[in-house]
């Protein structure tokens, strides 16, 4: 079995999971391989004996976009795979040169519709639609994304699969500290919240005026927000190693305006940590009772939710323990990846 997996993002959550299933199908002995731009999953793929096969894109579509596809196509011609695997939005527009010619499974990771606004997302919307007839297989990461791609007419077969997390690695480790710590691990990025985070933050120091919150990440955001002061925050780059950061937490944050579903709930969880959210895609079905949801975009509440943790240990101690268990049982990566692997297999044999 020859797979190519597509993407553009190449780091963080998206990366992480494609470089799990190229992993895991090249140990069941497929020819798994890589396509995407220079970055940190290029690096790991490599260190794991997994071909990439270099396609300089842009993260979003452009005035290159055309000549990007095309050189995808020449790449996709060249290895001649059984299937194309193509991860987020990005990925999915090589639907437009493969027309169907070779099966294609898309997995959007999120929806481009729910964080494009306009005239774009209305766009964005009505390709989704019509790309149904190139697309195979869909797979969704949550419940809440299937609906939204339903919703905006959507039709192509689809298939749920929840994300997964290494729970053998991310494993519950004692504070070292008991300085009251709030965690939020991610890009920093509009879509993912962390200006609603510091906005609530001051509400949270008037509960618990000792407490501190670690932003862990970098991104488009990073300048702009570290350029104002914020008592009790101390800011931390990209980091390959988000476990030493969850072990430092009381409770882990989760501030993003949309998502599909977020690997850092399931990390946090895995690491026997609770989380606070907005109420966003994925995120009840992830969090059960390891935590809580609040309304999208509610600062108030959310400060009260995460003021009420870190005051609460007890309470804390008792989500993080649920949260493992949920982690163990629901969200493992070798079910994730077993199942996508499945689904792969089952769609080449009937293609066939």
């Amino acid at each position: 079995m020859k797979v190519v997996h597509v993407t553009q993002p190449v780091e963080a959550g998206v990366a992480v999971v494609v470089l799990a299933l190229a992993r895991a199908q090249r140990e069941r002995g497929w020819d798994a391989r890589i396509a995407c731009p220079p970055g940190w999953l290029t690096e790991q793929a490599r260190r794991a004996g997994i071909p990439v096969h270099p396609w300089h894109a842009t993260r979003s579509p452009g005035p290159r976009t055309a000549l990007e596809l095309a050189a995808l196509r020449k790449t996709l011609a060249t290895i001649s795979p059984d299937l194309v695997h193509l991860h987020s939005s990005k990925a999915g527009l090589a639907r437009l040169v493969l027309r169907g010619r070779t099966p294609t499974l898309f997995q959007p990771h999120l929806w481009s519709f729910r964080i494009a606004e306009g005239l774009l997302g209305r766009v964005c919307r009505l390709w989704e639609a019509k790309a149904s007839r190139w697309t195979d297989l869909l797979v969704c990461v949550s419940d809440d994304e299937l609906e939204a791609g339903r919703e905006a007419g959507v039709t192509a077969p689809a298939e749920v699969v929840c994300n997964g997390v290494d729970t053998r690695h991310l494993v519950p480790r004692s504070r070292e500290n008991d300085i009251p710590t709030a965690v939020c691990v991610g890009r920093l990025a509009h879509q993912k919240g962390q200006d609603l985070l510091l906005a609530a933050w001051p509400l949270v120091l008037r509960r618990v005026p000792d407490a501190r919150l670690l932003l862990v990440g970098d991104g488009p955001m990073a300048e702009t927000l570290r350029a104002e002061d914020h008592p009790g925050v101390h800011w931390h780059g990209h980091s390959d190693t988000p476990a030493d950061f969850y072990a430092q937490a009381d409770v882990v944050v989760l501030p993003s305006r949309a998502e599909g579903m977020a690997l850092v709930p399931l990390e946090a969880m895995a690491c026997g940590r609770p989380v606070v959210a907005f109420d966003v895609e994925g995120v009840r079905q992830s969090l059960g009772d390891a935590g809580e949801v609040v309304p999208p975009q509610d600062t108030t509440a959310l400060a009260q939710a995460i003021a009420l943790r870190l005051a609460d240990p007890e309470l804390a101690a008792a989500e993080g323990k649920r949260g493992r268990i949920r982690a163990e049982a629901l969200f493992d990566r070798d079910r994730m990846t077993s199942q996508i692997t499945t689904l792969t297999e089952k769609l080449v044999e009937g293609r066939r």
